[in-house]
């Protein structure tokens, strides 16, 4: 699991540039089916997709943000245009003091942790 280092890494530095203690929760794979926002929202957007050809990333842009639904929920979207490094690896000390500034949950750590700007003691 190397891929999740560097992110870490940037939660870190996020945090100390906002001098916020940052609570991490993702969802596990496999199961977006309950994610809230996603289970209300990815319907509907499949059904304004109905029918349009996707052929520019501008089309689904434009496309997504034209779905609410009766309750009043939007999309807003944006085209990221930016390039990532492939293969990015995490600071050579990253590993050694990453469990000062992160802090896994006791249930499902993998998952849910807090990132604290200053370190805990």
């Amino acid at each position: 699991m190397s891929r999740p280092h560097p992110f870490k890494e940037d939660l870190i530095v996020l945090a100390q540039r906002l001098g916020l203690r940052l609570r991490i929760a993702h969802y596990p794979p496999y199961t977006s089916k309950w994610n809230p926002i996603e289970h209300r929202l990815f319907s509907q957007v499949e059904h304004t997709w109905s029918g349009v050809i996707l052929d520019s990333a501008e089309t689904a842009r434009w496309t997504v943000e034209r779905t609410t639904t009766d309750t009043g929920l939007r999309v807003t979207a944006r085209i990221l245009d930016k390039f990532y490094a492939l293969g990015r690896k995490c600071s050579d000390g990253f590993r050694e003091i990453k469990d000062q500034f992160i802090r896994h949950d006791l249930t499902l750590g993998q998952w849910n942790y807090v990132v604290d700007p200053n370190g805990f003691s």
